[in-house]
């Protein structure tokens, strides 16, 4: 069943809550640019697992509103603060995929990981996407820049672009069409924001905040965030352990995704 949340006065996100019975709960966040329809092969079986899944469509994306801004890691994990708060979720894992792991990273620093038990973080953008002096990992700055350019001038291309880059295995054209789709049902504004804080933000003092035990799947192979992140998380976060997928880039969830099932449901349940 889906809700829209007030996350702010005239603001609502989307949520969709499965097996609300469940008693082991997971509320996912899905990367840029895409919505959490991506986590299909997620929602369709852990819940016959017996856990309940509450995927939220980050603002500006999928079934959520469209505001003009709001799009910064702050304030983006208080929207999950709104949505863990409407409903009442206590020990909970949270999980985050590219750049919801970010914001999930963000959550647990800015509100102390309320109502959350576990982490779970795929492939996530974090501490930097974007390679810095002291971080020479991830996007480099200047091409982030010309993406964003990009995006401002034909952003359809961009989305092309990302879709490239975001298997190690090959994938029918048709799977390539659906996550095009995703990407370019958001709003223009929201994934060109959104890129920007991707750009520009870091999360090199939030990872050490983080207390609860959490759990790094990341793809060898990932060109989008690249394994180096999962290990600085690693290195980060004192709570993790790091699993690596060997088959897999930055759509871990579906290239290994009877592995990925089967590795977050042993860590949530």
């Amino acid at each position: 069943m889906g809700y829209q949340i007030m996350v702010e006065p005239g603001v609502q996100v989307y949520v969709e809550d499965l097996n609300p019975q469940g008693t082991r709960t997971i509320l996912f966040l899905h990367g840029w640019p895409l919505n959490s329809n991506a986590y299909e092969y997620q929602l369709d079986h852990l819940p016959k697992m017996g856990f309940r899944c509450l995927a939220m469509d980050t603002r500006g994306f999928g079934r959520s509103e469209r505001p003009w801004g709001g799009y910064d890691y702050n304030r983006l994990a208080d929207d999950v603060r709104a949505v863990i708060d409407a409903f009442g979720l206590e020990n909970i894992t949270l999980a985050g995929h590219s750049m919801g792991g970010a914001i999930a990273i963000r959550y647990m620093a800015r509100h102390g990981g309320h109502g959350v038990g576990k982490l779970a973080l795929f492939a996530a953008a974090a501490p930097s996407f974007v390679r810095r002096p002291d971080f020479p990992y991830g996007f480099p700055r200047d091409e982030v820049s010309g993406l964003i350019e990009q995006g401002y001038k034909d952003r359809t291309t961009l989305l092309r672009m990302f879709g490239d880059m975001f298997f190690h295995q090959y994938i029918p054209p048709s799977l390539g069409g659906w996550l095009y789709d995703l990407g370019l049902s958001a709003a223009g504004w929201a994934t060109m924001q959104c890129l920007i804080t991707l750009h520009d933000s870091t999360l090199f003092g939030d990872m050490n905040r983080i207390r609860v035990p959490t759990m790094i799947m990341h793809g060898v192979h990932d060109r989008v965030c690249p394994f180096a992140l999962g290990e600085a998380q690693h290195q980060g976060i004192r709570t993790s352990i790091l699993v690596p997928f060997d088959h897999s880039g930055h759509g871990l969830f579906y290239e290994q995704r009877e592995k990925f099932n089967s590795e977050l449901a042993g860590f949530a349940g």
